[in-house]
Order: C-alpha cells, then structure tokens, then sequence
C-alpha cells in the first residue's frame, strides 16, 4: 500500500537514497553532503518554504516502509494576489516502481494539500524530452506554453 505525507525526520535515509539517484540523472553528481543536510534541513523546517512530500510504500506483512518517490514544493507568494502558490521543484519516483500509479497519488496528493491551504496554483516545468512524465502531466494539468528563460549567476 502507497501512503504519501510530507517528511519525517525518520524518512531521512529513505529520501537520500532516491536524492542521490535523482541528482546523478539530472546532472549534480558531485552535490556535496553538506548541500544535502542543508536542504533535508530546510525540509524539515516548518517555517522554510521548502516542502518534501513522500510516497511511502508500506509493507503490511512486514511492517517495512521503502520511500519510493518524492516531491519537492517551494511556496512562494502571488504578485496577483494575497494567496501563495507552490512551485513543483523536483519530483521522483524510483524507475523501478514507475507504472504502478505512485506519480498519480503523489500528484493527487499535492493537489488536495493545495486546496486545504487555499494556494491559488500548483505549477512545475519539465524537460521537452520527458515524455514518460508529461503523459502524467497532460491527463492532469493544463500544459501552459510559456519559455523559460535563465541567468546563471554562479
């Protein structure tokens, strides 16, 4: 059975396994340890806007729990209105648990914690080439036709 919440401290070595997974596939191999418990610290602080919500797969005969994937929000304000929106930073889920619905729940979930805390959006970029994800995406957000444009600054 798939549970999702937002991390627990005990959730740590299960969120870094797929973390280091997931920035190895997008390019920070050499993210530093010290980065890591930055941002499991920033995770966990209640009044950081960084959130990590976890898919949790809960072994009933066993009592295990293997985190399976996860998402990372960033809540930030709205210039067109008082309410926040929450940015979708990363989302991951293990590549051997894909096709099983977790994507789903996860999005579902976030989706429900959105409204419950009154956010006017929940948005998130993807690469044009991730076409395994943005069939998740189209069945359930509108695909918006903005173009990303950054300065790196480091």
């Amino acid at each position: 059975m798939i549970e999702v919440g937002q991390a627990k401290p005990e959730h740590r070595a299960g969120w870094e396994h797929l973390w280091r997974k997931n920035i190895v596939q997008f390019g920070a191999p050499d993210m530093s340890d010290d980065v890591i418990d930055g941002l499991w610290s920033r995770i966990l602080d209640l009044d950081h806007p960084m959130q990590a919500w976890l898919a949790i797969d809960c072994h009933t005969e066993t009592g295990d729990q293997t985190v399976v994937g996860f998402a990372h929000l960033i809540v930030h304000p709205h210039t067109f209105t008082l309410r926040n929106v929450a940015y979708l930073e990363d989302f991951w889920v293990e590549p051997d648990q894909r096709g099983r619905g977790i994507g789903g729940l996860m999005m579902t979930a976030l989706q429900d914690h959105a409204r419950k805390s009154n956010w006017v959006r929940l948005y998130w970029l993807t690469a044009k080439d991730n076409l395994g994800a943005q069939k998740l995406y189209d069945r359930i957000a509108k695909r918006d036709d903005s173009v990303l444009y950054k300065i790196d600054t480091i």
